[in-house]
C-alpha cells in the first residue's frame, strides 16, 4: 500500500493480557499517536495508551453553576423586580423558596452541558472512521483485541513498526488505509 495512502498500522491479539503489553512498551518506546480497542473494559489500558486529563468536569460544573445561578436570578427578577407581590408582609426576596428550583435549574443545565460537551469531546457524531476499512476490525466489539499506531506519529517507519507490532503475540499486523 502506497505511504501516502497509510492511516496506520493495526495489530490483533487474543487476550487483553497480550494488548495490555503491547500498549505499554509501544508507548515506552516513544510511540504517543496510538489507540486500543477492546470488547471489554480492560484495566490499566487508558493509562497504558497515555489517555490525556478531560476537561468534562470543568464544564459540568460551570454549566451546572450557570444553570443555579439563572434559576436564582429569573425568581428574584419576577417576584421582586418584575411582578413584585406583597403577601402577609413577607419580604420580595424570599430566598429560601428559591432553593428547589435553584438546585433544580442547576442539575438540568449541568447535565444538558455533560451531554452536548461530551458529543463534541469525542468528535461525534463520526459516521466514517478509517479503521473501519480494516479487514477483521469489525470482531473489535466481539471477542479481539486491537492496537493502532497511526502515521501521523512522528516515530512512525513503516517497517520498524511493523516489525516491533510483530514482535509481541499477536494474530496478525495490517495496514489500514485512509
Amino acid at each position: 500500500m502506497a505511504y501516502e495512502r497509510l492511516y496506520g498500522l493495526l495489530a490483533e491479539f487474543d487476550n487483553p493480557d497480550d494488548l495490555l503489553h503491547a500498549a505499554r512498551t509501544v508507548r515506552e518506546k516513544g510511540y504517543r499517536y496510538l489507540d486500543a480497542y477492546s470488547p471489554m473494559p480492560v484495566h490499566g489500558l487508558s493509562e497504558a495508551v497515555g489517555f490525556r486529563h478531560t476537561w468534562l468536569p470543568l464544564y459540568v460544573l460551570i454549566g451546572g453553576l450557570a444553570g443555579a445561578a439563572g434559576g436564582f436570578f429569573l425568581q428574584y427578577w419576577i417576584t421582586a423586580l418584575h411582578y413584585p407581590l406583597n403577601i402577609g408582609g413577607r419580604p420580595l426576596n424570599s430566598w429560601p423558596a428559591y432553593i428547589p428550583i435553584t438546585f433544580e435549574c442547576g442539575v438540568l443545565i449541568a447535565s444538558i452541558t455533560a451531554v452536548l460537551a461530551m458529543i463534541a469531546l469525542n468528535g461525534l457524531p463520526r459516521p466514517y472512521h478509517p479503521l473501519f476499512n480494516a479487514p477483521r476490525f469489525a470482531l473489535a466489539s466481539h471477542h479481539r483485541f486491537f492496537l493502532c499506531i497511526e502515521k501521523r506519529d512522528p516515530l512512525f517507519d513503516p517497517a520498524q513498526t511493523r516489525d516491533l507490532l510483530e514482535s509481541f503475540h499477536t494474530r496478525g499486523v495490517c495496514e489500514v488505509p485512509v
